[in-house]
């Protein structure tokens, strides 16, 4: 029989974390680190793509009746938890003293 090659990860040794890195890792510094930053963010504006007016009128649609369809399950809810709440702890209330 042949022995099948076993790979012992990261998660499986006993060992643990290694220790932190004392001292200075040789990396960017903080104004380093916020140029990069703001090239990551001008590279990721770049691929933004701008719906035409169509896609913009139709999604705006599917968004405005999404949410009348919740108004309207949250309404039923609402009237009917009242309702019940007066139900259970009665349901009219005497002003005559």
């Amino acid at each position: 029989m042949s022995e099948a090659l076993v790979t012992e990860s990261a998660a499986s040794r006993s060992e643990g974390r290694p220790a932190k890195k004392t001292g200075k890792s040789g990396g960017p510094g903080f104004f380093g680190r916020i140029a990069t930053f703001l090239r990551q963010v001008i590279g990721e504006m770049k691929k933004v793509v701008t719906p035409t007016r169509q896609e913009l009128i139709n999604m705006t649609a599917v968004v405005l009746v999404f949410v009348v369809i919740v108004m309207g399950i949250v309404t039923v809810l609402d009237f009917g938890f009242g309702k019940a709440v007066l139900w259970v702890f009665g349901g009219h209330v005497s002003t005559e003293q």
